[in-house]
């Protein structure tokens, strides 16, 4: 009886004081709805929010004021070896990307490297004029009359240079395997006690063991030292070159480059790219974090003022010393463009480019805790997840790269993938845009006569089972022989090597 009453009171209650059981339904049924539209909204503008405050547009990716200048885009770097020139050419390459600018490209990765610089070495050269090009910056051998072919008048021209002993290092660390003299000396030690022991200048690739800056300016690097001699290599580059980097100092090098080109402080913001393993033991006093560390790995100095990079060997100062005098003429041409590169900061104000600096050090930590993972510290290329990120391996030594940081909305993880895309895939994305393929286009299929695709550039190589055994590259420029192509990348010995870490070798390419 009890519960007869309960049941009459409970239905009394819910069909006629507060209303039947339909109209609950139904406003449960607009509350769950409203609900989740409001929280969708919240997610909407949570994304919409976080992608009007991306870091790559706010106010301090401009940097200090320029004033009224504009930008450069008519530039000629020339990218020397082992001096951190793959990092500038980074920042040239994310410059003119995200501009649409015209790369002046080689028809492989380099511009015919190691001969002096040719301008049909260019892909899609047709004549001077007939192609505006905007920016020239992978490795050649300086040829000032057919560079002048290729780029505007008003083009400015720069390049970067590193002190020799430290540069030996990492040559001989880097090329061990493609210099006939690296490859004779057990250590750099023994190759500094006695260089004309194993140095042979009629052997190819052994450019790389000696005077090796003198080489890529485009003079003569086997000459025996002179101060005439010395002197006119340095009047050529003056009258050429506006601007000398020097790699020991490279946040000074890039705030000097900043202002010269008029460009935003994000534009010169880099992580150091190619830049090597190092032992702890190694490193020495430098800081303790991984920005430090790159930083000695890339030949590049740290936070402290103007001591010189130490190189990571075990060489003596009297080892060193021979290794001055080997290198006698780059000596004389880092000791006088690292004294102008001083000048020019004193010129610019050394309390503004310590201001500067500073803010361009702040601001690399903060791009760095934004794109990478574990906060930007440097991975071994076969734990880089992403394989179109992995940097291309060479010599004894393992090339470092980064991951991105996962969760990235797209425009940020599109400005954050090209600070780290090393060099050689970069180069096919550029080339990849200026030279489209036609969607119709199917890769012919090989011929029982042909022997193993292999990587040379972005062309495939084909080796001939003809008596001659001459094997050739298609391409854009026509065939060119192998002999053209291996000079035009002189570390096709560790290719295979790379392959196995970058893709399957079947691909037939090498990205």
């Amino acid at each position: 009886m009890f519960f007869r009453r309960r049941a009459r009171m409970l239905r009394w209650l819910v069909g006629g004081r507060v209303g039947p059981v339909w109209m609950w339904k139904a406003l449960l049924f607009f509350v769950a709805i409203g609900f989740a539209g409001q929280l969708l909204g919240v997610i909407f503008n949570k994304s919409i929010h976080t992608a009007g405050r991306s870091i790559f547009t706010s106010p301090d990716a401009q940097g200090p004021s320029l004033g009224s200048c504009q930008p450069h885009t008519h530039i000629m770097f020339l990218k020397t070896h082992k001096t951190a020139s793959s990092t500038v050419l980074n920042v040239l390459y994310r410059f003119g990307e995200e501009r649409d600018l015209r790369f002046a490209l080689p028809l492989g990765y380099q511009l015919g490297y190691p001969l002096p610089f040719n301008a049909h070495r260019v892909k899609g050269y047709r004549g001077r004029g007939a192609v505006e090009y905007h920016i020239m910056g992978n490795h050649m051998r300086f040829n000032k009359p057919e560079v002048e072919k290729v780029m505007p008048a008003d083009t400015f021209y720069f390049s970067i240079i590193r002190n020799p002993v430290a540069l030996a290092e990492s040559s001989f660390a880097y090329y061990k395997e493609v210099a006939p003299a690296f490859r004779k000396a057990k250590t750099l030690g023994d190759f500094a006690d006695d260089p004309r022991k194993y140095y042979d200048p009629r052997l190819r690739n052994n450019h790389y063991a000696r005077n090796l800056l003198l080489f890529d300016f485009g003079m003569d690097h086997n000459a025996n030292f002179s101060e005439a001699l010395a002197h006119r290599a340095e009047q050529m580059i003056r009258q050429t070159f506006k601007l000398i980097l020097v790699s020991e100092y490279f946040d000074q090098s890039m705030i000097l480059l900043r202002h010269a080109l008029c460009w935003p402080l994000d534009a010169v913001a880099s992580f150091s790219l190619n830049a090597r393993q190092q032992k702890p033991s190694i490193l020495g006093g430098m800081s303790g974090s991984w920005v430090g560390k790159v930083a000695t790995a890339a030949g590049v100095a740290g936070k402290g003022g103007r001591s010189q990079a130490k190189t990571a060997t075990n060489v003596t100062e009297e080892q060193r010393e021979k290794l001055r005098q080997w290198n006698g003429l780059d000596w004389h041409l880092y000791k006088t463009f690292n004294q102008t590169f001083w000048e020019e900061i004193h010129r610019f104000g050394h309390a503004q480019m310590e201001e500067e600096v500073a803010l361009l050090r702040m601001r690399r930590e903060d791009l760095a805790r934004v794109c990478l993972r574990d906060g930007g510290k440097p991975v071994e290329a076969h734990r880089i997840r992403d394989k179109n990120i992995r940097p291309y391996q060479s010599g004894l030594v393992k090339i470092l790269g980064y991951e991105l940081q996962p969760g990235l909305d797209n425009a940020t993880r599109m400005s954050c993938l090209r600070m780290i895309r090393p060099e050689i895939q970069y180069k096919d994305v550029l080339d990849a845009k200026q030279f489209p393929r036609p969607l119709a286009a199917q890769p012919q299929p090989v011929q029982q006569n042909q022997g193993p695709m292999v990587a040379a550039g972005s062309s495939l190589l084909r080796q001939d089972s003809s008596r001659t055994g001459e094997r050739s590259v298609g391409g854009e420029a026509g065939r060119r022989t192998v002999e053209e192509v291996e000079r035009d990348w002189a570390r096709s010995r560790s290719m295979r090597r790379n392959q196995t870490l970058i893709g399957r070798p079947d691909k037939g390419r090498f990205r």
